[in-house]
C-alpha cells in the first residue's frame, strides 16, 4: 500500500532534484519498501497518471502477482513509476 501523501512527497522530491538515475537512487533509499522505476513517459501509453507535473507524471505499480501492471488503486500499490516528460 502506497499513500496519496508518500505519492505527494515523492512529487516534492522530484520537483525539488529534477528527474533522472540519482532522483530515483534517493527515493529508493527514503521509502526502501517501495519499488521504484524511471523511464520515458511516451513509454506510458494509454494510462492515467496519478500526479501530472511539467516535467513527470507518477504511476502506481501493482507488484502481488508474478507480473507488474499499473494501477489507481492506492491500497494495492507496491510502487512507483516516474515517468520523465521530454519537451518536443
Amino acid at each position: 500500500m502506497i499513500s496519496v501523501e508518500q505519492t505527494l512527497e515523492i512529487a516534492a522530491t522530484c520537483d525539488s532534484q529534477g528527474v533522472d538515475d540519482s532522483v530515483i537512487t534517493t527515493l529508493r533509499q527514503q521509502y526502501p519498501g517501495i519499488h521504484f522505476t524511471y523511464c520515458m513517459d511516451d513509454d506510458i501509453p494509454n494510462h492515467e497518471p496519478i500526479i501530472e507535473r511539467t516535467e513527470f507524471n507518477l504511476y502506481l505499480i501493482d507488484g502481488r502477482e508474478h507480473c507488474l501492471c499499473l494501477t489507481q488503486d492506492y491500497d494495492t500499490a507496491t510502487g512507483v513509476v516516474v515517468a520523465e516528460i521530454i519537451a518536443e
